[in-house]
């Protein structure tokens, strides 16, 4: 876990994404999710389960926030990962290969160390992951105080990405058209 974040991702590509604050604990783009953690860096317990169906019933009683949300993945190999470190033997999340699964995420400890490096693991996930079809965030707990910081905070908007050189091509074409006419 580094960077406040681990991530669920389903390729060793990343996605330059904004930072989307609005339910304080999960977004996304597609092939890629992102868990925010109170600690700044060091170990987390993550517990997983994939199911068929999505669960009867929410558990919240021992957790501080749960939030629901729609991942999708190109190659149906979403995994639990890190930035800058590898998680131990992550299990695969998508079993039934690529499209868009729910993510129940589950939370708890994070007011524990928030912004902190730990060497022992202060916050629990569990993480119960189904296919469905994407719809938006479903909020059923909001509890901590690092959740909250999250929630009062604008987004960040992903970076522009790079121009094509295509693009690149035809403005320089264009550059030189207007210098031509300002030289003549």
């Amino acid at each position: 876990m580094d960077y406040h974040t681990f991530e669920l991702t389903d390729s060793d590509t990343r996605t330059p994404m904004g930072f989307d604050t609005s339910n304080g604990l999960v977004f996304s783009v597609p092939g890629q999710a992102v868990i925010c953690t109170g600690i700044s860096n060091g170990w987390v317990n993550v517990s997983v389960q994939v199911c068929w169906h999505p669960p009867a019933q929410v558990d919240a009683n021992a957790w501080d926030e749960i939030v629901e949300h729609s991942v999708e993945t190109a190659t149906g190999a979403l995994r639990v990962t890190s930035v800058m470190s590898d998680a131990p033997d992550p299990p695969l999340l998508t079993p039934q290969g690529p499209g868009t699964y729910r993510v129940r995420v589950h939370a708890r400890g994070r007011d524990t160390a928030p912004d902190g490096a730990v060497f022992e693991p202060v916050e629990d996930y569990l993480l119960i992951v189904w296919p469905a079809e994407s719809q938006p965030d479903e909020i059923h707990k909001q509890t901590d105080r690092y959740g909250m910081e999250l929630r009062a905070q604008p987004s960040r908007p992903a970076p522009p990405p790079p121009e094509s050189d295509a693009e690149d091509d035809s403005r320089r074409r264009q550059r030189e058209r207007l210098q031509r006419r300002r030289t003549s």
